[in-house]
């Protein structure tokens, strides 16, 4: 079995996490929950992108599909989630497996943060665990890639 490779997408405005309304999204930075999961998860090849430009992100999700053999993608997209098609498009196009991940709990938050229009296109999505939210995504990528996962 090959070494399972994952790559953690994070879209705008992640690069803020640990100054960016810390009482919703905590005090750990981007960089601390992706040292967290290489080490959490060592037998796995992770690539760690982000950016606050959704074409940026769109041609990463492409270059990983192209890169080879993928065991899939854990995607926070951000405020991308609620409102780009051309994400949703790029998702639905790729034949990766995608989980969306959230820190916070979306659907306890603004009527707006409750519409995910990448959601329909993603394996699942986890939300509301805070930096747990991207370990869960990891696992549930893992165990699909695996078979145990929904098909």
């Amino acid at each position: 079995m090959s070494t399972p490779s994952i790559l953690v997408l994070n879209g705008p405005n992640l690069s803020r996490l640990g100054r960016r309304e810390p009482a919703i999204y905590g005090h750990r930075t981007l960089q601390d929950i992706n040292r967290d999961l290489a080490a959490g998860f060592p037998d796995v090849t992770f690539d760690f992108f982000q950016s606050e430009d959704e074409g940026a992100i769109i041609e990463k999700l492409y270059g990983f599909e192209d890169g080879g053999s993928r065991t899939g993608v854990v995607l926070n997209a951000g405020a991308l989630t609620h409102y780009s098609i051309a994400l949703r498009d790029a998702i639905a196009a790729v034949s990766v497996p995608v989980v969306e991940v959230h820190l916070s709990n979306v659907h306890a938050r603004e009527e707006f943060r409750r519409t995910s229009v990448i959601s329909a296109v993603c394996l699942g999505v986890v939300g509301g665990f805070g930096e747990e939210s991207y370990r869960l995504g990891v696992r549930a990528l893992l165990a699909h890639a695996a078979g145990g996962g929904r098909q």
